[in-house]
């Protein structure tokens, strides 16, 4: 009995001691591997080329960079390609300050995918996450990005009805469209609270090109700004951002002083889009002001004027307050004073002052009653 246990036990020490020079060979074999596979790599003894060549692949497209900044998302060439039929000439919708957009489907979801031809960068990254993160009901959201194959491009949320301008002097515009006043003014106050938004933030965000054309409304014409802070955003990375022109009606004149936009800049551009909601006309057009006057100067005898009948478009006649009028212009006046802009408002203060213009607007008028049909679906806000 004693010398089967000791046999059992002798083989099992075998055993043992087998399996322990099976593991320690397996371990010697993987170290020399792996010291023949580094020794095979070149530069790789160098930390930094190591770290830039961790990076290169975020800088061309999603292999190995993802971020996920207010739903933002890195998106693949492929993917966007497929989204918008390979960027076929169906699916454009126009051209921007950042390239051709088109119009694409990610997931159910429709989007607005804009495109340029540049080399990829970190800053470009960087500047995405930023812009990607700020979301506000009134401005377009920045959903994701792809740089890849010498083109870089941003995915925005696709607001359906276009800009406002097209529907008040654009190819959108129809004889059957009356957007009443009391509805501009909820488009001017959703605007105002996307701007405000905006200026709010620490550091306060410019959106530096506001206009008429750059804002968009949805299926419900809910107002949201598009493009904020884009001119800033390729003057970064390496764009046409930061061209301005002297023509440019809703360019703060004071630029041309100081060479600098400020939050006052803003709420000029937005006392022009005022003047545009109004009178139905863009700025370049303006009736009401005369060949050899400018905009500054009409803010400046705005209180001379007796007769509004000649700044309200046509096309909401009778369906209005003169008193709520002759206050949106009064506003619209302040927005526009001359440089350095001192009487301007803060856009918080032009929030405040459209909502209670809007408030008072509703409460005196009864136009959308049973004897005013309202037509439906994309455009419930206007009537015929």
């Amino acid at each position: 009995m004693s010398m089967t246990l000791a046999a059992v036990l002798g083989g099992a020490a075998g055993a043992v001691a087998l399996v322990g020079a099976v593991t320690i060979a397996c371990v010697l074999w993987r170290m020399h591997h792996r010291r023949a596979s580094r020794a095979s790599e070149p530069n790789s003894s160098d930390p930094s080329l190591q770290v830039s060549q961790s990076i290169r692949p975020s800088l061309r497209g999603c292999s190995s960079y993802s971020f996920d900044a207010q739903g933002a998302r890195c998106f693949t060439l492929e993917e966007l390609g497929q989204a918008a039929n390979y960027f076929n000439a169906l699916n454009f919708i126009g051209a921007g300050k950042f390239g051709d957009v088109y119009k694409g489907l990610l997931n159910d979801m429709i989007v607005a995918i804009k495109r340029r031809p540049a080399a990829p960068s970190q800053e470009f990254i960087q500047e995405v996450e930023y812009l990607s993160s700020i979301r506000h009901r009134n401005l377009v959201s920045l959903l994701g990005y792809c740089q890849d194959s010498g083109l870089q491009m941003l995915v925005y949320e696709y607001v359906p009805n276009g800009s406002i301008s097209a529907h008040l002097y654009g190819a959108s515009q129809t004889p059957s469209e009356k957007l009443e006043f009391k509805h501009r003014l909820s488009i001017a106050h959703g605007a105002a609270k996307g701007l405000a938004f905006l200026h709010s933030l620490s550091p306060p965000l410019l959106h530096t090109d506001f206009k008429t054309a750059n804002l968009l409304v949805d299926e419900n014409f809910a107002p949201k700004v598009a493009d904020a802070g884009l001119r800033n955003f390729l003057s970064k990375i390496g764009g046409n951002g930061q061209k301005m022109t002297a023509d440019d009606l809703f360019l703060d004149p004071g630029i041309n002083e100081v060479q600098e936009l400020t939050e006052k800049s803003d709420v000029y551009s937005f006392g022009v889009f005022l003047l545009e909601l109004v009178s139905g006309q863009a700025a370049a057009e303006f009736q009401f002001i005369g060949p050899h006057e400018s905009i500054i100067k009409w803010a400046q005898s705005y209180h001379d004027l007796k007769d509004i009948s000649d700044l309200v478009d046509a096309k909401i006649e009778g369906r209005f307050t003169t008193e709520g009028v002759r206050e949106f212009l009064r506003l619209a006046a302040r927005c526009l004073s001359p440089p350095p802009g001192f009487g301007r408002p803060p856009m918080s203060v032009v929030v405040a002052e459209l909502d209670r213009i809007l408030e008072k607007e509703r409460s005196l008028t009864t136009f959308m009653g049973e004897a005013t049909p309202s037509v439906t679906l994309g455009s419930e806000l206007f009537t015929s």
